[in-house]
Order: structure tokens, then sequence, then C-alpha cells
């Protein structure tokens, strides 16, 4: 009978992280959208292993920072995530006025808001992007930037 209920609670528990990991993994709408790549300033890249991370942003977010401003409302930071040299995906973080509203206190990472784009620009709701902001919220003091200290030095300089 033990051995019985022993096997009834490790069906349970994988049943139970079968649903949260269904219920993690989708992602949700958001105000982001995908820019136009073209306007945008490649400021740093990150290699990870096969992993190739282009990051951009606008003109304006690089001097308002390298003036010590905030990043503008209506900004975004694109990383083009490439693998064996095709885009696998696009991660967009874009900041609007009154935005962080859109989500209980415990999940905001100030007014930014984030997507996952597949390569041909849909969004990718097989995407996590409360994982995202979970990640993001321990920046709040880099305005939730990983990549700020790489915006402060960018020179200008054609980034490979």
């Amino acid at each position: 009978m033990l051995h019985l209920i022993k096997r009834i609670s490790i069906l349970f528990a994988m049943a139970g992280a079968v649903v949260l990991v269904g219920w993690k993994v989708d992602a949700e709408p958001s105000r982001t959208t995908l820019p136009e790549l073209a306007g945008l300033v490649h400021y740093t890249t990150v290699r990870r292993g096969n992993v190739t991370e282009h990051i951009m942003t606008t003109n304006e977010a690089i001097q308002a920072v390298k003036n010590g401003q905030p990043v503008p409302d209506g900004t975004h930071f694109v990383l083009v995530d490439y693998r064996d040299g095709e885009v696998y995906r696009t991660f967009v973080m874009e900041k609007g006025s009154g935005w962080g509203g859109d989500y209980d206190a415990d999940r905001r990472t100030g007014d930014w808001q984030f997507q996952w784009f597949k390569p041909d620009g849909s969004v990718n709701m097989a995407e996590n992007t409360a994982r995202c902001q979970s990640c993001h919220s321990s920046r709040a003091d880099e305005d939730f930037l990983y990549t700020l200290d790489a915006l402060k030095e960018f020179d200008g300089a054609v980034i490979d």
C-alpha cells in the first residue's frame, strides 16, 4: 500500500510540474513592438557558445545615457539572436510612459515591457516574457538594462 501511495504522489507531483511548466512557458501580449532595425545603432555584441547576440538601440537613447539622462519613453532595445549565422529570434524591450502600471508591483520593471519575435517578425508566444521581467528586475539600478556599461562606452565604431 505504501508503494502505491508513493507512486500516486509522484504522479501528482509530475502532473503539477507539467501544469506549472505549461503555465509559465507561454508569453503574454504586451505593448512592445518590433521596430525597423535599420534605424537602430548596433552598440554591442554578446557571444555565448554558438549564440551571437547583436544588441541595438536608438541614437537618442545612447546620447541620453551618455549625458546621465534616463532612457526616453518610446525607446526600443533590440537583441537579435543568431544561431549558425541565421536569425533565430529577436528580443525587444520597449519603454513607454506608464507602461509599468500594466503589471502587478512585484512584476514591474519600471515602464519597460518585453516581447520575443520570430524571424518573420511575428510575436513568438512560445517565449516566456515573465521570465524576462524577473531577470531584468535585478538591474533596477541600471534602468533594467544588462548592457548599460557597454552603452556608456560605445564610441560609434562599427561592432562585429
